[in-house]
């Protein structure tokens, strides 16, 4: 079977714009689970819906494929899922090796999605002398001193990187002098590589931390309607104006004060 190391996938050369090879992954799990259904064709509505992106945006991405459908008919599934799977490089074996064999580490390595996704887990190092020879989803942790030769020997080109923030930089830079050329980087930091090496991040509190922004904005909306909604006193600023008084002054709160919250 093919390793990593000697077959790249072909995105790159073929012009395929980032924005689309991030979206195909959202094509092919959606493609994936209409192919476990048996469903034969699909149109761009529906496949664009349960990709959570709009239907113009799928044929675009899609022309990029090669692939236009059959107008009346839709897109052959099964094709679809061969064409995606061959664009991003799963239709041959990816060998990984994932560093820092903590919570996560150990999580990552249970995950049974990376094999069918043509990801094999080809080591799981730690640099806790404690953690060699233990058994985690199957295979001995190994040591930091065998990173470089685990590498070469199982033609690695995709590295995990799942340790403290602390330690994440040197283990790149390890990674990628043994020849890494891609990175998954679950450490909360951000990582300095050189040309050619790509780098994905993944950091779940940031993510968070932008659902937190959106729940405080919609909790921040709610409590304005409410506010709106609510009557004026009676012989306020507000009625008096709607009564021909004076109108209350721009910035200021109903009775010509200025309001004790601002508005950001």
């Amino acid at each position: 079977m093919a390793t990593g190391r000697t077959h790249r996938p072909a995105t790159r050369s073929r012009g395929i714009p980032e924005a689309t090879v991030a979206r195909l992954p959202l094509y092919l799990r959606a493609l994936t689970a209409l192919s476990e259904r048996s469903v034969p064709t699909v149109s761009s509505e529906e496949l664009a819906s349960a990709a959570g992106v709009n239907s113009a945006k799928l044929r675009k991405d899609f022309s990029y494929l090669g692939s236009y459908g059959t107008r009346g008919v839709g897109y052959d599934v099964e094709y679809l899922v061969y064409q995606i799977s061959r664009e991003l490089g799963l239709t041959q074996d990816w060998p990984v090796v994932i560093v820092g064999i903590g919570n996560l580490g150990a999580a990552l390595a249970n995950y049974g999605g990376f094999a069918s996704r043509g990801f094999r887990v080809a080591a799981l190092i730690d640099a806790d002398p404690a953690m060699a020879g233990k058994p985690v989803a199957g295979l001995p942790v190994r040591h930091t001193d065998d990173l470089e030769s685990i590498i070469s020997e199982n033609g690695v080109s995709i590295g995990v990187i799942a340790t403290p923030a602390g330690a994440a930089q040197q283990v790149c830079d390890r990674l990628v002098a043994a020849g890494i050329t891609s990175i998954l980087n679950f450490a909360p930091t951000v990582l300095s590589v050189p040309d050619g090496v790509d780098v994905r991040k993944v950091d779940l509190s940031i993510e968070l931390q932008i659902l937190a922004f959106h729940e405080q904005r919609k909790a921040g909306e709610e409590s304005a309607q409410g506010t709106s909604a609510t009557p004026p006193r009676p012989g306020g600023a507000a009625a008096r104006a709607a009564a021909g008084g004076v109108a209350p002054a721009p910035g200021k709160g109903p009775d010509g004060d200025v309001p004790a919250v601002m508005p950001a």
